[in-house]
């Protein structure tokens, strides 16, 4: 089965959910919710229990975590240059930088689930946790002068972060998790990946990109042309192979994540233009994740 056809149910659930926000009368709050439990309870709780229940093997991970670490240099770097290349207000500028190469850990964990099963997640678990703390860094340096207290407990306080090293030190420890506790977490990761691809879809939002559409799209392109080839090529180079290079290539694809709007918009940023940065990046994210991960395996 071909990969377009093997994530099209992934992909019609973020369009499901973009359809159900336009019928319904719930309100921005409930789609707010929704996002607060799965990011803070339901996510968690896939990646813990995917991750504990592997031997893990950081030997064979590890230049497949240096590709991922490479990959989001690189497209930091680029997205800084957009301030001698793109013309734009220093307000769009800061608050969309992080939309080249912050990256949508919902839509990750479903294919990556849809590939390989609790194997793919637990080996795209294990290489979001090392990039994730880079990403908030960046883009709450670019948001903010005076950012270190921020982005300190912005660390100490991802749900992502802190489920990704409980689940490894689990795993580490070699104790079996209890029957009941397993299942009761397994059915809470379970629910985290439907409702998540209903909650990236609920906040897609077809508005005129305006004046920033040069803006936009050359984040747009870092995000879904050139992090990708970066992460080819250096999976390539270093000799990552089997789940984990699929992994750092479907990390490299995946379009922007729903979180750098929360983030402009409480730090004072410019909220609707990285809304449309991450309707742009989802909607031709559909198309480009696919492509991306058959042209890898053709590699």
């Amino acid at each position: 089965m071909s990969l377009a056809i093997l994530l099209i149910p992934d992909f019609a659930l973020i369009l499901f959910g973009f359809t159900l926000n336009r019928i319904t009368n719930w309100g921005r709050d409930f789609w707010s919710g929704l996002e607060k439990l799965i990011y803070f309870v339901l996510f968690p709780a896939l990646l813990f229990n995917s991750i504990a229940k592997q031997k893990l093997d950081f030997v064979a991970a590890a230049p497949a975590l240096k590709t991922a670490i490479v990959t989001v240099v690189m497209g930091i770097l680029i997205a800084y240059a957009a301030k001698w290349i793109v013309k734009s207000d220093n307000k769009a500028y800061a608050s969309s930088f992080q939309t080249a190469f912050r990256f949508n850990s919902y839509i990750g964990l479903a294919i990556a689930g849809r590939l390989h099963g609790e194997a793919g997640i637990a080996a795209f678990g294990i290489v979001i946790g090392v990039v994730v703390p880079l990403c908030n860094v960046a883009s709450v340096w670019m948001l903010a002068k005076h950012a270190e207290a921020s982005i300190l407990k912005e660390l100490v306080q991802n749900p992502l972060i802190i489920a990704t090293v409980g689940g490894v030190l689990y795993s580490l420890s070699g104790l079996p998790l209890p029957e009941v506790a397993q299942m009761l977490i397994s059915r809470m990761g379970a629910a985290s990946l439907a409702c998540g691809l209903l909650a990236v879809g609920a906040a897609l939002t077809l508005v005129n990109v305006g004046t920033n559409a040069a803006l936009i799209t050359y984040n747009t392109l870092i995000k879904l042309v050139v992090m990708p080839l970066v992460a080819i090529g250096m999976a390539k180079w270093l000799g990552v192979s089997g789940i984990y290079f699929d992994m750092v290539v479907l990390f490299g694809a995946l379009p922007t994540a729903t979180s750098a709007y929360i983030l402009a918009v409480r730090m004072g940023g410019d909220g609707p233009v990285v809304a449309q940065g991450i309707t742009v990046s989802t909607l031709f994210g559909m198309l480009s994740i696919p492509l991306w991960l058959s042209v890898a395996r053709q590699l």
